[in-house]
């Protein structure tokens, strides 16, 4: 946005200083929605140029759920190398700053856990892989103390309704760790998560043991699933993720972290309740383990592995609920107790329930430097990855319906778009060009 010179330019520079201390001020304040000229994305984390949002960022937003909403997204498996390219990019820069350890990548017989070359520990700190106990600074495994970190993995799915139902009933807010592939083919379910209220966080987009694949593969799962996240929730980023069975490692954590600011979250105890349906525990089991963990300490919180896979491991959430309330525990949404000076389940948003994302709640400058990479020229789509986000109007639901001009399910991958977020602009213009396109603001806005 060019600016333009006006007669209360100079009461602007007085308030100047006001605005930037409350900029500060705001940054953590989680709990309700943020004056729209204080709130901005952090910084200091890599997601800022790859998820952005303005009033007119080039990029439709289809209805979810719709044909056209499905085509923009991997069938199944996704393929690196139709990724968009700022993904790699950013994973290009974080390997050459040494910042992604070129750890081995290990291999899994079956459906095993992953076993490392021979003459490589898993519990080495080279490695420290959490599939063997290893924790890594930085990772979340417990809750504070007297916590219940409420979450569910593998959703959406048909069997999630009995899940989400209960929780209405006793008001109750959770977590839901969700596999990309699963809301593309559960968009419904997704969306009653969403208006429910419920925080949502990334599982990947085909559940794999995600330390036996490549850099490349690893940021595929993770970019795939943090974009139908944010196109369909109203532009919401996650913060966190949960590796499938997890299983990460340093290698793995540090691509999550460099490329989409995701924080890992694995658990300090395991219901096993994905093997209900196969016959590898029992409802009494499970209650029996639950009896015993809260019944006992309050120190770590309890952070459970609990999944929404089936009505069966729903049902041993709901027979465990009264021991959780009867032993004093305080239950709250796991990704809202992760951080205990930032509540916020997203990167630019307080919470589920606060309506859109808005473009006036993001400082936007024109920025006419063209993006250092492409896609293919056989992606002929004209969306925009990097700005992912539904429109400036669109609350949470507001994409709910059906649309007359959807498109074909044909998987096509979309363009970059050619503007860079304004954080970035932000972080390289410097202060001086920062000031003057605040006092542009605020003068717009008079």
């Amino acid at each position: 946005m060019p600016f333009h010179p006006h007669p209360l330019m100079m009461i602007s520079f007085v308030f100047l200083p006001l605005i930037f201390s409350s900029v500060i001020a705001h940054e953590h304040q989680a709990n309700r929605r943020l004056p729209s000229a204080t709130w901005h994305h952090s910084r200091d984390h890599s997601v800022s140029d790859l998820f952005r949002r303005d009033a007119n960022d080039g990029t439709h937003y289809p209805a979810v759920g719709t044909p056209e909403w499905a085509s923009k997204y991997p069938p199944w498996t996704p393929d690196p190398s139709q990724m968009p390219g700022a993904w790699r990019d950013r994973l290009n820069v974080a390997v050459a700053a040494g910042k992604v350890p070129n750890t081995p990548i290990p291999y899994s017989p079956g459906d095993q856990n992953p076993t490392y070359p021979e003459g490589h520990d898993p519990m080495s700190p080279e490695i420290c892989s959490a599939t063997y106990k290893c924790r890594i600074d930085g990772d979340i495994w417990d809750g504070p103390s007297g916590f219940f970190g409420t979450s569910f993995d593998d959703g959406p799915l048909p069997t999630s309704g009995k899940l989400y139902d209960f929780l209405k009933e006793k008001n109750e807010t959770a977590t839901n760790f969700m596999i990309g592939s699963n809301v593309l083919e559960n968009p419904d379910m997704f969306l009653r998560a969403l208006t429910e209220g419920h925080d949502l966080a990334v599982h990947t987009w085909t559940h794999p043991y995600m330390t036996t694949q490549t850099n490349e593969q690893v940021v595929a799962e993770l970019g795939w699933t943090m974009q139908i996240i944010h196109d369909s929730s109203g532009g919401r980023v996650p913060k966190y993720w949960r590796p499938p069975y997890g299983d990460s490692d340093t290698r793995v954590t540090a691509i999550a972290r460099e490329v989409f600011g995701l924080t890992t979250i694995i658990w300090n105890q395991d219901t096993e309740d994905w093997s209900l349906i196969s016959g590898g525990t029992t409802l009494d089991v499970i209650q029996n383990s639950m009896t015993q963990w809260l019944t006992g300490p309050k120190e770590p919180g309890l952070v459970i592995l609990e999944h929404e896979t089936s009505d069966l491991s729903v049902q041993a959430f709901i027979n465990a609920y009264p021991l959780i309330k009867s032993n004093g525990w305080t239950t709250k949404s796991l990704a809202q107790i992760a951080n205990d000076t930032d509540t916020s389940p997203y990167r630019n948003a307080p919470s589920t329930q606060d309506g859109p994302v808005l473009a006036e709640d993001i400082i936007v400058l024109d920025d006419t430097k063209p993006h250092s990479s492409t896609l293919s020229s056989n992606n002929s789509s004209t969306s925009s990855p990097t700005s992912a986000t539904s429109s400036a109007n669109a609350g949470p639901s507001a994409h709910v319906s059906t649309s007359s001009q959807a498109q074909s399910s044909q998987y096509n991958p979309p363009q970059l778009s050619q503007s860079n977020s304004a954080l970035s602009i932000l972080s390289t213009a410097g202060w001086t060009s920062a000031a003057f396109a605040l006092t542009h603001l605020l003068i717009s806005s008079v």
